[in-house]
């Protein structure tokens, strides 16, 4: 008999609800191990989900939804049905039941049981929303963040992140690499939401070199070479007068001086 469980869990906002389920049901099995890493978050587009299935039909893994959008739940329950995976939605059931009952149709708004404490769940999803877009992974999280950092590798892009979404922010970051394209969904984000991180080029080599030794990698690279830091600043910098940024020069800044400076802006904006 097999004793072990992957779960899968799949929300369009936090997905608390599923997790506090399934802890319920994992302390009435002691003697099976249930592995439940796999949790996908702010979920809100067909091509995003359908990988997530397939994925977890690879591991044989269970999927728990707490998806409200219809259409993403039909399109969760349509590949379930063609592919045997094993599915639970716990949300439209009891929808249908409802509407059956009352003739009344739920909002679908994700998230929106978490309105009872504002702030806490704010910063929570605020949180998640960093991790999920952080350096660039996923471009279209652009467009739903309140603010969008650009700028060459250790300018404190993801620390900053971080420490801004504990204060409830919205915030992805793209490190600028002259090799590497931009985005084009960039060109969609509104640019005063866009704020460019710059630093003198002899503290990042200082700071990458620190980087290097803490990695135990050799000192000789391109990555903490003057010359080559120079060319990656001069890039961002071009980056930044196309899209008119506000820049802020982050060298000798604590993460805190430089938060500061960046929700300053933001509220300049309102």
């Amino acid at each position: 008999m097999q004793n072990e469980v992957i779960v899968y869990s799949i929300s369009d906002s936090l997905g608390e609800t599923s997790q506090k389920l399934l802890s319920a049901v994992m302390v009435q099995y002691p003697n099976l191990v249930f592995h439940n890493n796999y949790k996908f978050p702010f979920v809100n587009q067909k091509e995003e989900l359908l990988p997530i299935l397939s994925d977890a039909l690879r591991d044989k893994a269970i999927v728990i939804s707490t998806l409200v959008n219809h259409e993403l739940s039909e399109v969760a329950k349509s590949f379930s049905r063609k592919t045997g995976l094993l599915y639970i939605d716990l949300m439209h059931p009891l929808f249908e039941i409802i509407h059956a009952k009352t003739g009344m149709q739920p909002i679908e708004e994700p998230g929106a049981v978490h309105k009872l404490d504002t702030e806490y769940f704010n910063r929570i999803s605020a949180i998640e929303f960093a991790v999920k877009y952080d350096d660039g992974k996923d471009p279209k999280g652009f467009l739903d963040s309140d603010v969008v950092l650009l700028g060459v590798s250790r300018t404190s892009k993801t620390p900053l992140s971080m420490y801004l979404a504990n204060k409830g922010y919205k915030v992805s970051n793209l490190p600028l690499i002259p090799e590497v394209p931009l985005p084009k969904v960039l060109e969609e984000v509104d640019k005063s939401k866009i704020v460019g991180l710059t630093c003198h080029p002899e503290n990042l080599v200082r700071i990458r070199s620190n980087r290097l030794d803490s990695l135990g990698l050799h000192q000789s690279s391109s990555y903490n070479n003057l010359e080559t830091i120079h060319k990656e600043l001069a890039y961002s910098q071009e980056i930044f007068d196309h899209y008119g940024n506000f820049v802020i020069d982050v060298s000798d800044k604590s993460i805190e001086e430089t938060a500061f400076i960046v929700e300053h802006h933001l509220k300049s904006l309102k």
